[in-house]
This record gives structure tokens, sequence and C-alpha cells, in this order.
């Protein structure tokens, strides 16, 4: 009988390889996660309430997201991003301006809300009517996080020091995502938010945005850099997709604002049947809201 030898090097390399994709595997399969609980919310939804359902629109902007979201923290996209920064520019507008949009687009708060029981429901309402929630969802503070952060990226030791660490590069690549869905949603997103303005101050808070990646770019085309050692062709490069990349999504984000610049009409109610109840910040009372 013949003897096969287990030699310990065979677990090494396969440990290694492991390690190899697991940068590959693990964000593709929190992609998929989100998309997959996405489309079963929205199933639940249409069979709590057949009649209301819940928007195709919806759902396919939200995959959407998810798809260029895939499509940024993978092959081929992924791997020139730390080599090329032209490569790492692209993935940022992916992940931080056109996904976030498309995400928020599908209305993912407003689908919990009509998916969870009554009761976390209404403790998510009181979460989104809360202090540090209202801070949060304020214009000034969501253009602060999404784009005032990017001169600490580009014009410090900062990007360097991502490129260097990839725990680093990944809380990067959570932060150009999480802000970029709260721009989105306090400035043009179906879902109600606690601290929103009318639209005149938030066309205001996307200019100043327009303006500050515009100035930005230029400072990086014109080689402004403290913190990004690569060749000038790239950065320049970079630059430029950073500025009409920048402009396309900004005025995407516009178009989605201005679609939902509808002026406010009193209905009255009908007898015996009362208008549902709505909180200050335009956000529908929970105990009002349809769960079939």
């Amino acid at each position: 009988m013949e003897h096969t030898s287990h030699h310990p090097m065979q677990d090494h390399h396969a440990s290694s390889d492991l390690w190899a994709v697991l940068p590959v595997l693990l964000p593709a399969a929190m992609v998929l996660v989100l998309a997959a609980g996405y489309v079963l919310l929205a199933r639940r939804a249409r069979r709590r309430n057949p009649v209301l359902g819940w928007s195709g629109p919806r759902t396919l902007s939200f995959l959407t997201g998810c798809a260029l979201l895939a499509v940024a923290l993978s092959p081929p996209l992924a791997p020139v991003a730390h080599e090329d920064f032209r490569g790492h520019m692209a993935q940022h507008m992916l992940i931080g301006m056109y996904a976030p949009l498309a995400l928020v687009l599908g209305a993912p708060v407003s689908l919990l809300l009509r998916t969870l029981p009554a009761t976390r429901a209404r403790s998510l309402t009181r979460l989104l009517h809360s202090r540090p929630a209202r801070l949060l969802a304020h214009p000034v503070t969501a253009l602060v996080l999404a784009t005032g952060t990017l001169p600490v990226l580009y014009f410090t030791p900062l990007y360097d020091a991502t490129m260097a660490r990839p725990a680093l590069h990944a809380l990067m690549h959570v932060h150009f995502l999480l802000s970029g869905c709260l721009f989105a949603w306090v400035v043009a997103g179906p879902d109600p938010a606690p601290s929103r303005p009318g639209v005149p101050a938030r066309l205001i808070v996307l200019g100043v945005a327009v303006a500050a990646h515009a100035t930005i770019s230029q400072l990086i085309y014109g080689g402004f850099l403290l913190g990004v050692h690569a060749p000038a062709t790239q950065v320049r490069g970079g630059a430029e997709i950073m500025y009409y990349g920048g402009d396309i999504a900004e005025l995407l984000l516009a178009a989605a604002l201005v679609a939902t610049w509808r002026p406010a009409r009193a209905r009255p109610a009908r007898p015996g049947r009362p208008s549902p109840r709505r909180t200050p910040g335009g956000i529908p009372d929970a105990a009002q809201l349809p769960y079939g």
C-alpha cells in the first residue's frame, strides 16, 4: 500500500492562498449580502401589503448601487487602484459618489420602516429624531464629512499611509461609502431626513460641493500634493477623473434633487379617516405606517 506523505509546506501555501483571495472575496460577499437583504425586504413588503407593494425602480436603483460597489471592490479595478493613482480615483468615484446615489435612491430607510415590526419601526423613528441623528443629517455636516475630508487625504501623508496599510485602506473605503450615502441622503434622498432644509438651501450646499471638488481636483492636477507619491501623468489623469467624474455625479444628484421639488398641497382628509401624522422632521409616525 502506497503511503502519501503530507508536507507542512502544503498547509502553508494553502493558508497563503486563502489570505491572498480573502481581500477580494470578503467585499464581494458583503455586497452580495447587502443586495440579497434588500431583495428579501422588498418581497416582504409586497407580501404584507400587495396593494401598496414596493417600487420596482427603487429596487433596481439599489441593486445598481450594489453592482457599482462590486465593480469598485473587485478585479480588475481593485488591484489597479493600489498601483495607479488613476485607478484609485476611479474607485473613489464609484464608492464615494455613484454607488451611494444609487443606493440612497433605493429608499432603504422607508423599506425598513415598512417591513420592521411596529415596535422596532418606532425605535428607528425615534433614533432618526435623536439629537445626534439631527446633527449628523444636517447638510453642512454631510458636506464636511463627504468633501471636507478630501484635502486631509490628498494634501497630507494620509494617502500614502492608506496605501501601505490594508486596514487603513479599508477604513478609507468605508468612509467614502458612508459619507457619500449621508450626503446623497441629506441632499436628494427619497427617505425622510430629520434636519433636511428646503430645496433652495440644499442646492446651495450642492453648489458648494461642486466648487470644492473642482478646486481640489485642480490643485491635484497642479501637483500641490504632499502625501501622494505617483508619476505626474497618473496624478494628472486622476485629477481629470475627479473633475469630470465628480461633475457628472453631482449633476445626477442635482437631477434627483430637482425631481423631489414639488409644492406641498394640503389634501383634505376623508370623512372619518384622519390623515397620517407626521413628525416635525417629515418622518411619518411609525404607528401610522402600513405593516400589513
